[in-house]
């Protein structure tokens, strides 16, 4: 709808006007108040869409900040995130506001960079420790900070300081830290035995995730032509991650997150009862099921990815559902993949299917599958189907 009216009072209305899309594709509206009759505020808004429509609204102007020495931590996260954040991630982005908004923008980051000193710096991290933060989340913090204020200095012709380039982070006990848990190979069985008992299409993402590793933005992302049923592999070469107004489609931060993994027979069959099940439902609905359909989309015809965040709660749920510990996340079932493979296949063959950034070898399997990533497959395939034993340690990479 390109316009909408509301009555905020008696007689006073906001009318909101629709203005396309920014570069970004992040949805763009013009808002204006007005006084007078409903009559009088119908005619002004499609005044106002008619306007729009011939000659959209620009964009408001961003001002530069000034550096002096009133600049603040807050000016220096506002100045990149004017001149910078574009080039980041719509997820790093909201978690960078996010943290930004709820722990630095009321406290330390009004103080300036001229009087802010290394000791009040490292306080404040003490404080967010003492407050329950994680360490993850603390040192998070830390970097955005750190980046915002060194590039401040340089923008100032290094007439402002970096007040956070030499601090340290409080440390952290043991059983102080967050560790990621990998579940049980009972606890991965018994989520997807629930799941296909209540939803047997978010089954197949459980059991997809739990055969290859793969992250939950990249199996949002799969389409019906990245599933290779003669060969038995999946092609992963896209993510799904959450921003503003919905989710998007992106490529990869890294190579390495481009990959072709081997799945097992039991995982390709059942990828193959779904394809059933939603030509079927698309049919019903008068449409088909195309190549490029999405394989877990909630439309009929697949033309819509699933948001990564529904996932998560629809995962939830079921966790609660299946009398799951709270500790288990649908993150937890890349950790299960990575540590049942470790009697199995070599630690870079390994990286190789999870698709982490940090291998040390050169990678040779970019396109082809190795007889091992195969042994990888059929390991965790039949650990899923028959319930062989396998270990669910403590602790995973992701």
């Amino acid at each position: 709808m390109p316009g909408s009216m509301r009555e905020r009072q008696p007689n006073v209305w906001e009318l909101r006007v629709f203005l396309g899309r920014d570069a970004n594709g992040k949805v763009r509206h013009g808002n204006q108040t007005f006084r007078g009759g409903k009559r009088a505020a119908e005619r002004e808004l499609s005044r106002l869409v008619a306007a729009a429509e011939d000659e959209p609204v620009p964009p408001p102007v961003v001002e530069a900040p000034r550096w002096n020495v009133r600049t603040t931590v807050n000016d220096a996260i506002q100045g990149w995130k004017d001149n910078g954040w574009e080039d980041l991630s719509p997820s790093t982005v909201r978690r960078y506001e996010n943290m930004w908004m709820k722990h630095v923008h009321g406290s330390i980051g009004t103080e300036r960079l001229t009087t802010l000193s290394p000791y009040d710096v490292e306080k404040y991290f003490r404080r967010l420790k003492a407050d329950g933060l994680a360490e993850a989340s603390v040192r998070q913090i830390r970097a955005l900070m750190h980046r915002a204020c060194r590039l401040a200095r340089k923008w100032s012709g290094g007439v402002l300081p970096n007040p956070i380039a030499d601090t340290e982070l409080p440390t952290w006990a043991l059983d102080e830290r967050d560790e990621v848990r990998a579940p049980s190979l009972d606890e991965v069985r018994t989520l997807i035995a629930t799941a296909d008992k209540l939803d047997p299409s978010f089954a197949t993402v459980l059991r997809l995730v739990a055969a290859t590793g793969m992250r939950r933005g990249e199996v949002c992302a799969l389409r019906w032509d990245d599933i290779d049923f003669s060969a038995g592999t999946v092609r992963i070469s896209r993510s799904v991650v959450a921003a503003k107004g919905g989710a998007i489609l992106k490529s990869p931060k890294t190579r390495a997150s481009i990959r072709t993994v081997a799945i097992d027979s039991d995982t390709a069959s059942i990828l193959r009862r779904l394809e059933l099940a939603q030509r079927s439902l698309a049919m019903a609905c008068g449409l088909t099921i195309e190549p490029e359909s999405f394989l877990f989309s909630s439309e009929p015809g697949g033309v819509f990815p699933p948001h990564p965040d529904a996932m998560s709660h629809t995962f939830a749920t079921l966790r609660s559902n299946a009398k799951v510990a709270a500790d288990v996340h649908m993150h937890s079932l890349r950790h299960f993949h990575a540590t049942v493979l470790d009697p199995v296949i070599s630690e870079a063959q390994k990286q190789t299917r999870l698709g982490w950034s940090t291998v040390k070898m050169a990678r040779h399997y970019t396109d082809s599958v190795p007889e091992e990533d195969r042994r990888a497959a059929a390991h965790v395939g039949k650990m899923l189907t028959s319930g062989a034993t396998g270990s669910g340690a403590s602790t995973g990479s992701s």
